[in-house]
């Protein structure tokens, strides 16, 4: 007599077969045997975390910089050299947005500037794809602004090459972008 042998896969799709159908089976038995009155388990309140806990967690969304003093008045573009920030600042001399940026080797000079230019988009001296791209200030021949890389990149000027694009990112690019009007002021400080 000669017996005919089952190919593997079909040895593979019976043991998932059967291991499904353990599974289904454990299931059902689990959930029947929860206490009356019992909650499911997806709604079952979590433990409040301990105080250590809640102090090692860092906060959702940092807290707003203080704009810096001696910065000018009304509305404004402050950036703070020594910070590595931005502030949006309104009429009521209130920070409507703050945020870090990664300046490029060459700095605009302190003090009062004026957009002088805006282009939605351009390359940068780096060969990245910028947008939002807010001019307000040349140093040395080299002309500074605000951008964002349309990749979302940040990266570190390279060693030897003057840029004068302050970067930020795409969220923030547009804040700027909407925010600063040719005229609108920049105000530099340390």
């Amino acid at each position: 007599m000669h017996v005919r042998r089952l190919p593997s896969w079909a040895w593979v799709a019976a043991l998932t077969v059967v291991a499904l159908a353990v599974v289904t089976v454990l299931a059902v038995q689990a959930g029947r045997s929860k206490p009356p009155g019992a909650a499911p388990f997806a709604s079952r309140p979590t433990p409040a975390p301990s105080p250590e806990t809640r102090r090692s967690t860092p906060p959702r969304k940092p807290p707003r910089a203080e704009v810096p003093v001696n910065s000018g008045e009304g509305t404004r573009i402050v950036y703070s050299l020594g910070q590595k920030r931005v502030w949006l600042v309104d009429a009521g001399n209130s920070a409507r947005r703050s945020f870090s940026v990664w300046p490029g080797s060459v700095s605009p000079a302190k003090g009062s500037h004026l957009v002088s230019f805006r282009r939605p988009e351009a390359t940068g001296s780096d060969g990245v794809k910028i947008e939002n791209v807010v001019y307000f200030s040349t140093n040395s021949g080299i002309s500074i602004a605000f951008s964002n890389a349309v990749d979302g990149s940040s990266p570190q000027p390279a060693p030897g090459v003057q840029t004068g694009g302050i970067r930020v990112r795409a969220d923030d690019g547009d804040a700027i972008w909407k925010f600063a009007d040719v005229g609108a002021v920049v105000f530099v400080v340390d």
